[in-house]
This record gives C-alpha cells, structure tokens and sequence, in this order.
C-alpha cells in the first residue's frame, strides 16, 4: 500500500501506518498507539487508525470519497 491509497481509506491498520507514515516495525507502531502518538479508534476486538485523524495530525490532506485520478 501507498500512502496515497491509505489517504484514500477511512481506516488502516496500526502496522499499516508506522510503516507507511513513520517508517517504524508493528512493535513500535503500536507503543505509539498505546501513547497517543498515533490516533486509534477500537472497531470490535481491533484497534484502527482513522486515516483522517492521522492525516490531520501530519498536516496531509486525506482523499477519502475521492474518485481517482
């Protein structure tokens, strides 16, 4: 995955996003969630990353419902 087409999800993953936004390992991406360094929401029994949460975050524009180009 791209970070453009994370940008153009509502949710992603916490490895997702410390390997894509961060450039860190599944451990340390979810220590961040677990400090607040990453924004999570719990859906169910997972923890997700709002993607505009984190793009706001990071000062980046999410595409969401978006058509692409």
């Amino acid at each position: 995955m791209t970070i453009d087409e994370a940008l153009s999800k509502p949710t992603i993953s916490v490895p997702e996003a410390g390997s894509l936004f961060f450039g860190i390992g599944r451990n340390a991406a979810y220590d961040a969630a677990k400090s607040g360094d990453i924004p999570t929401i719990k859906i169910g029994g997972r923890i997700m990353v709002p993607v505009v949460a984190l793009a706001d975050k990071l000062g980046l524009r999410a595409n969401i419902g978006r058509a692409a180009a």
